[in-house]
């Protein structure tokens, strides 16, 4: 019987590290901003802030060597809030469970490579 020596070659694949570049002082500042325009305005401008505060929070996310951007808007997702705040007031808020992974699933569908 003959012994047969088999060679793999394995090419190292580099793949960049993913990290998050934001800043202490920049999350602070973009927290109190999107804070204040939800106080002021008694809560009808949340989805606006929200989407300001995703579009800062994604942009300084690098996943494998590739930058996020979040394309989503204020105002479609004020339609969702409404269509939501709706629904939790039908089921007698049994949708409060489901609304959080609605708006996960909002922001990951408005959520792409920029590069």
């Amino acid at each position: 019987m003959t012994e047969s020596n088999i060679n793999v070659n394995t090419a190292a694949v580099e793949v960049e590290q993913s990290h998050f570049d934001g800043g202490v002082l920049e999350f602070f500042g973009m927290l109190i901003a999107a804070q204040l325009i939800t106080a002021f305005t008694l809560g009808l401008c949340a989805p606006w802030a929200l989407c300001m505060f995703f579009r800062w929070k994604l942009s300084h996310t690098v996943i494998g060597g590739r930058r996020l951007q979040f394309n989503g808007k204020g105002g479609d997702l004020f339609v969702n809030w409404i269509k939501w705040f709706l629904l939790c007031i039908v089921t007698l808020g049994i949708y409060g469970f489901w609304l959080w992974v609605s708006l996960e699933k909002w922001k990951t569908k408005n959520t792409s490579f920029a590069n």
